[in-house]
């Protein structure tokens, strides 16, 4: 049988997704694109902002009018937080929460056999135990593999909804992470991003079994870091609700560790960071872009900001506009603030009519891009150490990313260059990123 998936949201989601297509291909099922053809969809579905939900339900009705007789299975966080709106969008036939897509196989093969709908949904408090889901020993990129290291998150931000849709923070424990590390870097992958829900979180809960000489998720880096092969660690984010700049100078140390880190920011207000329960200042976050810039100036610091939060006032704002100034990011995520189900922020007052929040959001995203160029500029000229993944047909360019997460482009035609480290200096900013050429 053909079964097809689509993903939304973030690198975990990502991850888990390419887990279910290797559990799918094992077990005999041909795996196909999503614009094919199949006998089974699996939707794994996003819920960070309502934008999410309703292009998780454009999906699910997509994929059902592409093979009207096929099977749909949704999973993820929006299955997870609004089950029976998922269940009641026609077509759905098979409905499982976040820590249940290991079983999804089974649910659906359930199903073809006895042609009832499922719901498998398990309350966010029942949500406590990791869910292996196996090993990834492959993914659909050539070059950079994700590897899930933790779950959950229990800091509970006042518009995040993410801890309801992922439960408790738990872990995975280390001799797995390494073991698939070890894995992929047999197969090729010179990249290996370490992403969780909060991986700044990760080995923090109690009874974690790991304890001894236990520095967090520093303990995974340490270990990667001593391996032998010409790869490199990525962290998809680091919170600076959990850490500070002196556990970030700690990192400093590791090799193979790029001088790249998504620190989500999320307001540059003092005032506003403390309605969002994020116990840190602006100063505190500012500590930690200082200690990454004292080591290199062209460390590469991304980040995520909320406009329109309940009570923004244009001071406020402005604090977020001038935090992108001050921080020298390489790249802004800007959102508009969305009202989730079960979050605090959802019945504060003062909530912020739509038009202002549109448009101090493109504010936002045209000031990120401004810091970009910035950016780009202060690397004119410097050589960095540049993973080649593709050949862009588009820009007639290889492209790849140092490792301070510039993407480049470079005029060649040379695809044995493709998954291999190459030192290109960088020369100019183009489209999202800079040209580049071989040294």
């Amino acid at each position: 049988m053909k079964v097809a998936f689509h993903t939304l949201g973030c690198k975990v989601n990502q991850y888990e997704t390419e887990a279910l297509r290797l559990r799918f291909r094992e077990r005999g099922y041909e795996i196909v694109g999503e614009t094919d053809p199949a006998d089974i969809y699996v939707i794994n579905t996003c819920t960070v902002t309502s934008l999410a939900d309703r292009k998780s339900r454009q999906y699910i009705r997509k994929m059902k009018k592409q093979s009207p007789d096929s099977v749909v299975a949704v999973t993820g966080c929006y299955a997870q937080i609004s089950p029976e709106e998922v269940k009641a969008v026609e077509g759905v036939n098979i409905v499982t929460g976040t820590n249940e897509k290991g079983k999804l196989i089974e649910y659906i093969e359930e199903f073809l056999l006895e042609h009832k709908p499922q719901l498998h949904v398990k309350s966010y408090e029942e949500l406590r135990q990791y869910e292996e889901t196996g090993l990834v020993t492959a993914t659909e990129s050539r070059t950079r593999a994700y590897i899930k290291i933790q779950e959950g998150c229990n800091r509970f931000c006042s518009y995040c909804v993410i801890p309801y849709a992922r439960g408790s923070v738990r872990s995975r424990e280390p001799e797995d992470v390494l073991t698939e590390a070890e894995g992929l870097i047999g197969q090729g992958f010179k990249e290996l991003v370490l992403t969780g829900i909060n991986t700044a979180l990760y080995g923090t809960e109690e009874g974690f079994s790991v304890r001894d000489d236990f520095w967090g998720i520093e303990t995974i880096i340490r270990r990667l870091d001593r391996m032998p092969g010409d790869f490199r660690i990525r962290l998809s984010s680091l919170e600076p609700a959990v850490v500070n700049a002196d556990y970030v100078k700690r990192l400093l140390r590791y090799e193979k560790l790029c001088p790249h880190l998504h620190l989500s920011a999320q307001s540059g207000s003092d005032r506003i960071l403390t309605a969002m329960n994020r116990p840190y200042t602006r100063q505190e976050y500012l500590d930690i872009v200082k200690v990454l810039k004292d080591f290199d100036p062209g460390y590469g610091i991304t980040t995520d900001l909320i406009a329109g939060f309940p009570g923004e006032t244009e001071e406020d704002f402005r604090d977020s506009v001038r935090l992108i100034e001050e921080a020298e990011f390489c790249k802004v995520h800007a959102f508009k603030y969305s009202q989730r189900p079960f979050t605090k922020a959802a019945s504060m007052p003062d909530q912020i009519p739509a038009p202002m929040k549109k448009a101090r959001t493109q504010q936002l995203i045209e000031a990120g891009e401004q810091a970009s160029l910035r950016f780009f500029q202060s690397n004119r000229g410097s050589v960095r150490r540049v993973l080649v993944e593709e050949y862009e047909e588009k820009s007639g360019c290889l492209t790849g990313y140092t490792d301070n997460y510039i993407r480049v482009y470079i005029e060649s035609g040379d695809e044995t260059a493709i998954n291999q480290f190459r030192r290109v200096k960088l020369l100019e900013p183009f489209e999202e990123g800079m040209k580049g050429e071989f040294q």
